[in-house]
């Protein structure tokens, strides 16, 4: 029996990058573009006909805007949405309006040479379109080839078992991807300022995860920002990894400091859950807590495991609540994960965690 393709609805009001988008999305078997259309009404034209399994938007369009057809579609009929605008480049704030509103995934247009940037992002986008077809999409209030798939041996040595690690103040650890901005708001804004320090890995691009933090730390009682080289890690503080380059935690003694270094995509992604969690096992081991969160794929599954052999405590957030069941799903079925939790229990396993080792 022949696998189902992924019916794709294109909506753009330029007629070249229409084209693009079809050529790029129909190049790849499991694929296929049903449509592509200039705008909003002739997309909620065609929408009474046939619905597809995801929808990939432009912001900017005449008669009725991205964002507002974005609303309408997750008030009325959820489907999965993928924004593909120029509005979203380098951390506009319409990236964060478009993730709150609904959209599960973002994939930058530049302004320039936007044939040329498309066709280089175009494994990415089709990624981004069949990550989304499997995505969980709930009403909302109006409010080229693949590469090697590398393992975290590529930017550290597996941790040593047996090795002696000091007492030193506890660390959470968090990989998310796919439907992790939102969620990671819902975790982050509950938690007292007495919480321990938090390393984040949020798959998302170079440019944005500046923004994203800036945007966190407004919201939220605790101080978050975007990670950088060497500083050290604080109580109160989340610290997100920079896009496109990977975060590991380091100790000297028995302070913690961050390491943000270069290097190739673990597990297909960098930052990559994998080398941080790695990185955690090292020199936290016991004193870690390790979260996996909403995302597609497998990053982060083996580094848990790791954290888990040396001591560390493990959770994962539960398939109802994901909007992606993917990194979980792995990191359980490999047998990393000790508790599965949901979304809105995250945050207070973090701080019953934290309360039990002050106890101690």
């Amino acid at each position: 029996m022949l696998k189902q393709k992924v019916r794709v609805l294109v909506v753009d009001d330029s007629a070249s990058v229409r084209q693009i988008l079809s050529t790029i999305l129909n190049e790849d078997p499991e694929i296929e573009v049903m449509a592509a259309v200039s705008d909003p009404f002739a997309a909620a034209k065609r929408l009474q006909d046939e619905l597809p399994d995801v929808i990939v938007l432009d912001i900017e369009m005449p008669r009725m805007d991205g964002m507002t057809f974005l609303r309408k579609i997750m008030a009325q009929r959820p489907i999965p949405v993928i924004i593909c605008s120029t509005l979203t480049e380098q951390g506009s704030n319409v990236m964060f309006e478009a993730f709150e509103a609904g959209a599960v995934d973002i994939v930058p247009k530049p302004r320039v040479d936007t044939r040329q940037a498309l066709m280089e992002s175009s494994g990415r986008l089709r990624d981004a379109v069949k990550s989304a077809a499997r995505a969980r999409v709930r009403p909302r209030a109006a409010r080229r080839p693949v590469e090697a798939k590398l393992t975290a041996d590529a930017i550290m040595p597996p941790p040593v078992v047996g090795r002696s690690r000091p007492e030193t103040e506890r660390i959470v650890c968090i990989g998310v991807s796919t439907g992790g901005t939102e969620s990671l708001r819902d975790v982050l804004e509950v938690l007292p300022r007495a919480c321990p320090g938090i390393l984040i890995v949020q798959h998302m691009p170079q440019g944005f995860t500046a923004a994203f933090a800036k945007r966190l730390n407004g919201i939220c009682e605790i101080d978050v920002k975007e990670a950088e080289d060497g500083e050290p890690v604080l109580p109160g503080t989340a610290y997100i990894a920079p896009g496109s380059r990977h975060m590991l935690l380091q100790r000297t003694g028995v302070r913690y400091h961050i390491a943000i270094k270069d290097g190739p995509p673990v597990s297909r992604h960098r930052p990559s859950a994998d080398v941080l969690f790695r990185s955690a096992a090292q020199y936290a081991g016991k004193n870690a807590l390790g979260i996996i969160m909403t995302g597609m794929g497998d990053d982060g599954a083996k580094g848990l495991l790791e954290m888990r052999k040396l001591g560390a405590t493990t959770r994962a957030q539960d398939e109802e609540s994901c909007v992606v069941f993917g990194m979980p799903k792995e990191a359980i079925a490999c047998g990393a994960v000790e508790k599965i939790v949901s979304l809105s229990k995250i945050s207070r396993e973090i701080m019953l965690w934290h309360d039990a080792g002050q106890a101690a």
